[in-house]
């Protein structure tokens, strides 16, 4: 719900004609699925017998008890609180999450001896990169917003041609475009400045659109009311408008800024050691890709979601005169 329903109604996951239907839709699913060879067979030996030669039989037994098992956990899930509710289900899928990764017999030794590399180094350079560039494409987001927003046809053809042109590249090519060709034109920059230029300007050129519609959703009254009290351009924009405007704009920047920091991984191909460069290098030495590639995987993960807390936090500071 948007808001807190001052309705009392009965929990859907009470409702015995959604636990029938949740039933029927879990074993009908894993009926589909032989898990007789499985741990599950396993454990349901005393059940179904030998669970290999346990047949149509064993395959019905270990639905409906998977059916049934899932269908408790949600009926109880349902008595608790809202809080209670997501910490268990963020536990319980965490764990499934686990279990799955430990049927690729990975090597835990060797994921603990690469991964404080692979943070000093690896994630280190990939929030070195996503930050710098984040920076200069809001920079570069406020400007292009304001450009077309003007009544300036000269500012408004470029903003308008800088978001078309680096919104219908992929970002893959224009790290190949300012990497290897500005050289050709006599310009020799690094790996680093060229990832950092590329993520800069392609993002820089989405932002704009969302600093553009989150300024425009500001009231016009409050832009001339402004101006008719004497307050110049930057002043407007800087105390009355953009205060206004984050809010709005806070939510999707945030999300580009997540989205940014696991784009950084396409600036490997040109040897910047940002953390996918050295899972997949590290990875190539004994053939254990899966390893690095997990373990990356991870700490992708991990600063997404302190990014995800700190972009809610900002959003609940922004949002608190909007509170009843």
């Amino acid at each position: 719900m948007l808001y807190p329903d001052t309705v009392e109604s009965e929990v859907l996951v009470h409702k015995p004609w959604f636990v029938g239907v949740m039933f029927a839709a879990i074993f009908a699913l894993f009926l589909a699925f032989d898990l007789s060879g499985t741990l599950l067979g396993e454990l349901m030996r005393p059940v179904i017998g030998e669970p290999l030669e346990s047949g149509i039989y064993g395959r019905f037994a270990i639905a409906f008890v998977i059916a049934a098992l899932f269908c408790l956990n949600v009926v109880l899930i349902g008595f608790a609180s809202l809080r209670v509710q997501i910490t268990i289900v963020w536990l319980e899928l965490l764990l499934l999450f686990l279990a799955f990764f430990k049927t690729f017999n990975l090597s835990l030794p060797f994921m603990a001896e690469k991964l404080p590399f692979l943070v000093t180094q690896g994630l280190f350079t990939t929030i070195y990169v996503s930050a710098i560039s984040i920076v200069i494409a809001s920079a570069i987001a406020i400007l292009g917003a304001v450009a077309k927003l003007s009544t300036n046809g000269f500012a408004y053809a470029i903003a308008s041609f800088y978001t078309s042109f680096f919104r219908g590249l992929p970002l893959l090519m224009q790290v190949y475009l300012i990497y290897l060709g500005l050289p050709q034109l006599g310009f020799v920059i690094d790996a680093v400045p060229a990832g950092i230029l590329a993520l800069s300007l392609c993002y820089g050129a989405y932002m704009t659109e969302i600093f553009r519609s989150g300024i425009q959703s500001i009231d016009r009254g409050q832009w001339e009311a402004s101006r008719s009290i004497g307050f110049g351009f930057g002043i407007t924009m800087r105390k009355i408008i953009l205060p206004q405007a984050l809010p709005v704009i806070i939510p999707p920047t945030g999300n580009q800024f997540i989205s940014m920091l696991k784009d950084s991984s396409l600036v490997s191909v040109i040897g910047v050691w940002e953390l996918m460069f050295l899972a997949r290098t590290l990875g190539q030495k004994s053939f254990q890709h899966m390893e690095m590639l997990i373990s990356a995987a991870m700490l992708y993960w991990v600063v997404s979601i302190c990014l995800e807390l700190i972009q809610s936090r900002i959003e609940r500071h922004y949002a608190r005169s909007k509170i009843r």
